[in-house]
């Protein structure tokens, strides 16, 4: 991997801290925001159905601002998408502050979770950056999957602390000093020019090249469809555990520890992908994860008790939650360098199309046949996604 000019490496890798602490504020702005809105709705009385139609709006603006993300990411560099996607942040959290009415709280999810699309992808480009080979890749995007993950269990704690001993104005205005410090955290990087090439922008004729176009790229293509199974994977697990507990009479605290050994599992795979990722091939590491994931799906419904569903859940934890290191490490590799901005911008917006319409389907699959469907059905996927992901290639391969 090379720097930009005007960047020695040594400087890039310093800078890891503020861009990994920028991740997690940003994340947790929208996290915080999430949690804050939906319980302020359930508390007004709105029936449960506007929550969910209140947590997709979350996923909305992320797919109409990720390619767009991607382009500025490769033109710009880390700063302008940050600095964009703290402001939005900001300013959507800020107005649920201002007034909680039902418009004020769906202009807060659209915002706060449009931040994360526009500002992750500056930030994962970035860090792409910051490695100095091809193996390092998947250390760097270890510490750099770290962030949501700290940012989900620690923004509803602090949330949760503050409805209950200050009100619920104070949750989105915590939200809205997140991204502050994002900003702050993103002026620690040292800014430059990055590279700019005219074919990354134009083709032979001098038409803009659209993100769209890296869908000829094979290995990238092969990937998408991958790391799509895989997602699609997660979402069924967060809508069958619920499902399954309420029909076994789990009470919510068991469902709780079951949901948090899947968090934990994860975490701790990607710290132990930081520490070992010298050793690590990505792509044997990604079909071994899949492996893994359609064992523990095809299994699970028979898993007894609370125990078996929070061992089963682990398992399921280690083998995801090893896979957006892996994929975003061959990303890098399988794509042109002064295109990794546009190609983190595609993944993002088929990675959140499919959170809208995944819930609905698994909801209406488990409903017209049994709540294990769902798992069933993605482990069937990802079995059938080993095929590319067995084509997926390298410039080494």
């Amino acid at each position: 991997m090379s720097a930009p000019a005007g960047r020695p490496a040594s400087d890039l890798r310093a800078a890891l801290p503020a861009v990994i602490g920028a991740l997690v504020c940003v994340h947790a702005a929208m996290a915080a925001t999430r949690v804050t809105a939906s319980l302020l709705v359930l508390k007004r009385g709105y029936p449960e159905w506007t929550v969910g139609v209140l947590l997709s709006l979350f996923a909305v603006a992320p797919i109409g601002l990720s390619l767009w993300a991607g382009r500025l990411a490769d033109r710009h560099g880390l700063h302008r998408p940050l600095n964009i996607g703290a402001a939005m942040g900001f300013s959507g959290a800020l107005v649920a502050a201002i007034t909680q009415h039902p418009v004020a709280l769906a202009l807060a999810a659209l915002a706060t979770g449009g931040a994360i699309s526009v500002a992750a992808v500056g930030i994962q480009r970035e860090a792409g950056l910051m490695a100095r080979d091809a193996s390092d890749l998947k250390r760097v995007f270890s510490w750099i999957a770290l962030g949501p993950a700290l940012s989900n269990a620690l923004a509803p704690v602090v949330v949760g602390l503050l409805i209950d001993h200050v009100g619920y104005r104070s949750g989105f205005v915590f939200a809205a000093l997140l991204p502050l410090v994002a900003w702050w955290l993103g002026q620690r990087v040292p800014r430059s020019l990055p590279h700019r090439h005219r074919a990354a922008e134009e083709d032979s004729q001098g038409r803009p090249r659209g993100a769209l176009s890296l869908l000829r790229v094979a290995p990238m293509r092969r990937l998408l469809l991958v790391n799509l199974a895989l997602s699609s994977c997660w979402d069924a697990h967060s809508f069958a555990v619920p499902v399954l507990g309420h029909a076994r009479d789990l009470t919510a605290s068991a469902i709780g520890l079951i949901l948090g050994s899947f968090a934990a599992a994860a975490t701790v795979v990607r710290l132990a992908i930081s520490r070992w990722a010298d050793h690590l091939d990505e792509k044997r590491a990604l079909r071994a994860a899949m492996t893994l994931a359609t064992a523990v799906c095809v299994v699970y419904y028979w898993l007894p008790g609370v125990a078996g569903m929070m061992l089963g859940s682990a398992l399921l934890g280690l083998a995801l939650g090893s896979v957006q290191p892996m994929i975003l490490a061959m990303l890098h590799q399988v794509t042109p360098a002064d295109r990794h901005g546009q190609a983190l911008g595609l993944r993002m917006l088929a990675t959140n199309a499919a959170t809208i319409v995944m819930p609905t389907g698994f909801g209406a699959l488990a409903a017209a046949t049994m709540p294990a469907a769902p798992l069933w059905l993605m482990g069937s996927l990802v079995l059938a996604a080993q095929i590319p992901a067995a084509r997926i290639t390298r410039p080494q391969d």
